[in-house]
């Protein structure tokens, strides 16, 4: 298609996401650091409450690293064309997550002057914990430069064919949709309304839904518009 609209993240989008990495990954380095201090001075029957407790911040840890990664692959999403980069660029938080605890839970184990209820308890709790880490780091819909354009294109065509032909949206920085009308009533009067194509709503924001007002305005102006040119011979 000739007029086909590649996504790409917008310079502000990029930032955002570059600092949302950060925090993730400094939440991931606080986790780890925080199972190294567990192996070195809790893992012993003297500590297992102390021992819980730093297994619930890993977890805590672990959790909001993996969320803030996903916020950030949604704002700059890698390219299915490189395989390796996709899986690890959007599969990192599960990884991260399994390495938080897999040594502890070794450790545990192995450990030979745990007695068996300690290493029950710690043992059986550290594996929930990096199963519930692991699984939520996992991103079962990963997003790509691909399904962005793919979505970008349909939905500017769904656009046009309701805004006769423009290709013209409006949204606001707090908001979550785009919008057909400057005036509709979910952003009437609020400060700092942008507008744009779709596509630059996706880059810049990264809204990618309609508003349904709109929408439903959209098609009652259409259908007045039709009524009007009907022919009446």
């Amino acid at each position: 298609m000739p007029d086909q609209k590649v996504f790409e993240a917008s310079p502000e989008s990029k930032g955002k996401a570059k600092q949302l990495r950060l925090f993730a990954m400094l939440a991931w380095i606080i986790a780890i650091a925080g199972q190294i201090f567990a192996i070195f001075k809790l893992i012993n029957n003297e500590t297992l409450v102390w021992l819980i407790v730093v297994i619930v911040a890993i977890l805590a840890l672990s959790i909001t690293g993996s969320m803030l990664w996903k916020k950030a692959n949604r704002l700059d999403p890698a390219s299915e064309k490189d395989k390796t980069r996709f899986f690890v660029q959007n599969q990192l938080g599960a990884i991260m997550g399994v390495l938080a605890f897999l040594p502890l839970v070794i450790l545990i184990f192995m450990n030979k002057d745990l007695d068996g209820k300690t290493k029950g308890i710690a043992g059986s709790i550290a594996v929930v914990a990096m199963l519930i880490a692991g699984i939520s780091g996992v991103d079962f819909n990963p997003p790509s430069v691909e399904q962005y354009t793919k979505e970008i294109n349909e939905q500017t065509t769904t656009l046009k064919e309701l805004n006769f032909d423009n290709d013209n949206v409006y949204w606001t920085t707090a908001g979550n949709k785009y919008h057909i009308f400057e005036d509709c009533q979910h952003i009437r009067g609020r400060e700092g309304i942008s507008n744009g194509t779709v596509k630059e709503s996706w880059e810049q924001k990264g809204i990618s839904e309609l508003c349904k007002t709109c929408e439903k305005n959209a098609l009652k102006n259409k259908g007045t518009s039709e009524e009007i040119n009907v022919d009446p011979s």
